[in-house]
C-alpha cells in the first residue's frame, strides 16, 4: 500500500475523531480505494480509518466523514456470499443537508459524479438535486432558502 493515507492501522485506532453514531450508511463497492478517493474529492471526504484485506488489495473496512457524518465502506467479497456479487444499490438516496450546496454540486460533479435530477430551487424551499456516485449510489444534496414563500404570500 503505497498512499498512507490508507495504511494499515489497528481495529481500535480511529484517531480520536469522530465515531459513527445514530444510523451509518455502510456502502459495499468495487475498489473501495477508488471509492475514497472520489468521496475525498467530490465531498471533501476526511478518511479516519482503513483496514485492508489479508490480500493487500481490497478494503476490509474503511471508515470516512462527509460533511459530518460518518461513512462506512469495504470492497465486495463475493467469497463470503457463495461467490455471488453484491447487488446494484437500489431504493436508497444518502442526503447531505449543506451550507452551500452550488458549491458542493459543482465539486461533486467535476470530481464525477452524475446527475440524476438536477439542481433547482424547490417548493418546500429547499435548493435540491440528486446526483450519482461511480458506484451508482445516489447522493442528494440540499441547502434551506435563506427565505421561501408560504401559501399567503408571506415569506417566512
Amino acid at each position: 500500500m503505497s498512499d498512507p493515507e490508507t495504511r494499515q492501522r489497528p481495529a481500535n485506532d480511529h484517531q480520536g475523531t469522530a465515531t459513527a453514531s445514530g444510523v451509518t450508511p455502510h456502502l459495499t463497492t468495487k475498489d473501495a480505494l477508488a471509492a475514497v478517493k472520489f468521496y475525498k474529492a467530490a465531498f471533501g471526504a476526511e478518511l479516519v480509518f482503513c483496514q485492508m484485506a489479508e490480500d493487500e488489495k481490497r478494503v476490509l473496512h474503511a471508515h470516512l466523514v462527509i460533511n459530518g457524518g460518518s461513512v462506512f465502506l469495504h470492497d465486495d467479497f463475493p467469497e463470503y456470499r457463495g461467490g455471488t456479487p453484491a447487488p446494484a444499490p437500489a431504493s436508497i438516496a444518502l442526503h447531505m443537508q449543506v451550507d452551500d450546496v452550488d458549491a458542493w454540486w459543482t465539486r461533486a460533479t467535476r470530481a464525477g459524479a452524475e446527475i440524476a435530477m438536477p439542481l433547482a430551487d424547490m417548493f418546500w424551499g429547499d435548493r435540491y438535486g440528486q446526483i450519482k456516485d461511480p458506484w451508482g449510489y445516489v447522493w442528494s444534496l440540499a441547502a434551506t432558502a435563506t427565505s421561501k414563500k408560504i401559501d399567503n404570500g408571506d415569506t417566512a
